[in-house]
């Protein structure tokens, strides 16, 4: 084979060794069974105010890891993100109105701490935060939002579907 397109062989099975993200979910959230069993689901936020992973599935009682990165640039008193599941029975609603008021704590409204399941605390610009849980076991879907002002209203939100 000629120097010439060995190259071009190598780099062509370079290009498509990068092609696709093994262990995906079927609704594009990137995550990995690490050597625990533990499903790790990576999400960024940035400036625009969106989570790019807004649903996330996984078995009754999955051991679970969410990483989330903040990736925007803005100080995090004015575009922080946070990332909060919430009980599936919970006033979604409710509970984001109560946290737009709750800068002391980080936009996590204290008297609503019964419905959350698991949080990252606010991050701001270039910062990473982690929580592992346990999935619930009962099947259903289960929300997650940022609570910062107003992030929830224009979108950023998701779903842990159980099933």
């Amino acid at each position: 084979m000629k120097p010439s397109s060995l190259f071009g062989t190598a780099l062509i099975v370079l290009l498509l060794s990068g092609c696709g993200k093994s262990g995906s979910s079927s609704s594009g959230a990137p995550d990995s069974a690490a050597a625990g069993g533990v499903k790790e689901v990576d999400i960024a936020a940035g400036d625009t105010m969106k989570y790019d992973v807004t649903t996330i599935e996984a078995r009754p009682g999955e051991a679970l890891k969410v990483v989330l990165t903040n990736t925007g640039s803005l100080p995090k008193e004015s575009m922080g993100h946070n990332w909060v599941l919430l009980k599936a029975d919970a006033d979604v609603t409710g509970f984001d109105t109560a946290a737009a008021v709750a800068k002391a704590t980080d936009y996590i409204p204290p008297a609503q701490s019964a419905a959350i399941l698991a949080k990252i605390d606010l991050l701001g610009p270039h910062k990473s935060g982690e929580v592992s849980f346990t999935a619930p076991t009962v099947p259903g879907n289960y929300p997650f939002l940022c609570t910062f002002p107003a992030h929830y209203l224009v979108g950023m939100k998701g779903f842990l579907i159980v099933k």
